[in-house]
Formats: structure tokens, C-alpha cells, sequence
């Protein structure tokens, strides 16, 4: 596999890799988070856990299992910690952790590395064992309730180190902190090339017409993704401009908000011809592969984001994208080189107006955005920061470049 990323990924990323991968082969690496399908975590985990593997890691992934009730709380937790007004009372931060707990006696914690993925499974911490614990904050925190991050970081302070997308998003926490950012995989089902039949066959399933302009959002149906925003600029240009808007998701199975966004979505759209809203089963990744490349413009007008990988996927597949100026998504998003970032619904008309009328200034912005998305955010950069960060926590004091 590490053969295949030669002459798409950095030659500088896969010889650290490699060396990395010799230094550590034999040892093991346990990543834990709280769905298997939905989302960036586990789009990442199920390309990045063969890398591991190929370089001689004993890498593994385990999932922590909950119900109705304790998804409900993590959710309320999440939209907390991006600043929403959320009541979590003591019996419900309680019933997270007898959850944690129960998954504690299921789950082989045995491991030399263990990164633990967000907030959901954070209270493992007081089941560790040996190894060194990680915990890995994918979510915007940069503003977040006093009461709910006090709460979390009861537990959060006790790993070795802690791992943030964004530098903006780290929190004192008294323990060691790094920034790695999130990353796509270019060999992937949702990355890699595909011919104009593949594009073709996609917009005919959809029943979506290749001739006009296509305006295209990739997200879960989440508000703070703000799809319904999302519909009120596509309606702004299109009294100027011909085009047509797709809105494609799918469910996560820890985000029980989904069915209701969802329906607002549906009910916002109404019977409009022009907007299509697909809800996708899991791993639809060549479908939403071939809808990035049929898109003119790509949006991620995000209202809160961890990161907004669908930022890199559509910039790696040569397209302008429009984002919220929020989280992660202005480190991917050079403002009028590789992209636009925007304030507010008429900005983001404005925008994909911009985009529209200049198909020369678009394209080359697509070209800039995939060169920069080689340099930043591929899968073998951060498989590369993830070892390195596990070397140095073994290793204090050492530089990788005696390794």
C-alpha cells in the first residue's frame, strides 16, 4: 500500500513514515471512538489502521457501544462544547460514564498507544493500563460552556498528552497538547480518479442534470452545518444564474439529531425542482466521489466545525469551495486563493455568484486548492503525526531527525 501513495503524497511523508514504522514495528496502537460509519473519525480510522499495519504496527480499532439515551447525551455534550446552551445534569454525566465503564469490561484495553477519539469514550482514562493515552478533540471548543468542558476535562487532564485540529481550539489543560490536523486519504473510494462515465452514471442515478451548473454541499444533516442557510443563498443566485444545489449527507449512527434535521431540510426544500437533498446509505464514497467532480461550486458553510474535511476532498477534485470562516475550515481555505470564506448567507451568494461568472478565476483556484491539499492533508501526513507523537511522548527530549 505504501508503494501506492509514492508520486501523490510527499516523498518527505513516506520516508519519515517508514522510519517511523522501524522504529515502532511490533508494538501496538489502539485507536477508540464511538461509530463505525458517519463522519471524518471513522472515514479516517478505516484507511489510516491498514497504513499502521503495512509498516509493521499491530494497529487496531475498537468502537464503544451505547444506547438511545447516552448518544443523546454526547450529542448534547458536542453542541455544548461548540457553545450551545445545553442542561446536562449530574445523573446524565453519571450515565456517560457507567456506559464508559460497562465498555471498559467488553473492550481489550491492552495497548502500547492508545488515542482515544473525542468525547464520548474520554472516561476510559480511569480504566487504562499500560501505554500511553491520547486523547484526540475533533470538535470546535473553542468557546464552550465553563460548566460542560470542566466537567470533560476531569477526565481529558489525565491522559498523556492531548491532540487538537486547530492551535485555536487547544485548552489548558495541564497536560501536554499537540495540533495534527485531520486529513483525506487520496486512494480512497471517495478520493481517487474517476473517469466521466463514473461522474455520468452518478448525476443519472440522482437524476440530476449534467447541462446546468451544479451547487453542491456534502455534510451530515446537522445544524450547525447549516444546510437550511444553504438553500436561502442557493436561492439568491439562482434569480441571477441557472444552477441547481444538492445537499448529500448520511446518517451517523452517535448523532441522534440527524432525523430532524433532516426533515427540516425536507420541509425548507419543499417541492423545489431545483434542490436535490440525497440521504446516502454508509459508505456512498464513490457516489459523493463522483458529485464532488460534477460539482461547479462546492460549499461547506458551516456555522461551528472541528474541520470540515469535505473542504480537502473537494479541493483535492479540483474545485472552489465556499466555507463558513469557522474551525478548521480557514486552514484549508487560503481567502481568494484556493477558495472563499464567508460570513453569512449573502456572502456565500455572493461567492458562488463570484465563482460562476469567472470560470477562469474558479479553476484557478481549484488548481491551487489541490496542490496545497497534497502539501497538508493527506492520510500519510498524519499517520506520520500520530507516530511521531507516540515516539516523542516514548522518547522525550529526542528529534525525529536522528531517527
Amino acid at each position: 500500500m505504501m508503494r501506492e501513495y509514492s508520486g501523490i503524497a510527499p516523498r518527505g511523508d513516506l520516508q519519515l513514515l517508514q522510519r517511523l514504522g522501524d522504529k515502532l514495528k511490533g508494538r501496538s496502537f489502539l485507536h477508540i471512538n464511538s461509530t463505525r460509519a458517519g463522519g471524518g473519525v471513522a472515514e479516517i480510522l478505516q484507511r489510516m489502521i491498514p497504513i499502521m499495519k503495512e509498516l509493521g504496527i499491530e494497529a487496531r480499532w475498537e468502537v464503544i457501544e451505547g444506547d438511545e439515551r447516552f448518544f443523546d447525551i454526547t450529542k448534547k455534550i458536542h453542541n455544548a462544547l461548540q457553545g450551545n446552551r445545553e442542561q446536562i445534569s449530574r445523573e446524565m454525566w453519571e450515565y456517560h460514564y457507567e456506559v464508559n465503564r460497562r465498555n471498559s469490561e467488553r473492550l481489550d484495553l491492552d495497548a502500547d498507544a492508545v488515542l482515544i477519539h473525542d468525547p464520548q469514550p474520554a472516561p476510559l482514562i480511569d480504566f487504562r493500563k499500560d501505554g500511553r493515552w491520547i486523547w484526540r478533540c475533533h470538535i470546535d471548543v473553542s468557546d464552550p460552556m465553563p460548566e460542560v468542558w470542566n466537567s470533560l476535562r476531569r477526565h481529558c487532564e489525565r491522559y498523556d498528552a492531548a491532540v487538537f485540529s486547530v492551535a485555536g481550539f487547544a485548552r489548558a489543560m495541564g497536560t501536554e497538547e499537540f495540533i495534527i490536523p485531520p486529513s483525506i486519504d487520496p486512494l480512497s473510494e471517495k478520493n481517487m480518479e474517476l473517469g466521466k462515465d463514473d461522474v455520468s452514471y452518478a448525476l443519472q442515478k440522482f437524476a440530476i442534470s449534467p447541462e446546468r451548473p451544479i451547487i453542491l454541499q456534502v455534510s451530515r444533516f446537522d445544524r450547525f452545518k447549516d444546510p437550511v442557510g444553504v438553500i436561502r443563498a442557493f436561492r439568491m443566485v439562482r434569480k441571477y444564474n441557472d444552477c441547481q444545489l444538492v445537499l448529500a449527507g448520511s446518517r451517523a449512527t452517535d448523532d441522534p439529531e440527524g432525523e430532524a434535521v433532516l426533515k427540516e431540510v425536507m420541509e425548507y426544500a419543499a417541492d423545489d425542482p431545483d434542490v436535490y437533498v440525497l440521504l446516502l446509505p454508509p459508505f456512498s464514497d464513490r457516489d459523493i466521489n463522483a458529485l464532488q467532480r460534477a460539482a461547479t461550486v462546492v460549499l461547506q458553510k458551516s456555522l461551528k466545525e472541528g474541520f470540515g474535511l469535505t473542504v480537502s476532498e473537494a479541493m483535492w477534485k479540483g474545485k472552489p469551495v465556499i466555507g463558513g470562516a469557522v474551525g478548521g475550515i480557514p486552514l484549508q481555505i487560503l481567502h481568494g486563493a484556493t477558495g472563499f470564506l464567508v460570513h453569512s448567507i449573502e456572502g456565500a451568494a455572493f461567492r458562488i455568484r463570484q465563482c460562476l461568472n469567472n470560470p477562469d478565476m474558479a479553476s484557478r483556484m481549484g488548481e491551487a486548492g489541490r496542490k496545497y491539499v497534497r502539501n497538508n492533508f493527506l492520510i500519510t501526513r498524519q499517520a506520520r503525526d500520530y507516530l511521531s507523537l507516540w515516539y516523542s511522548l516514548e522518547h522525550p527530549g529526542s528529534t525525529l531527525l536522528k531517527l
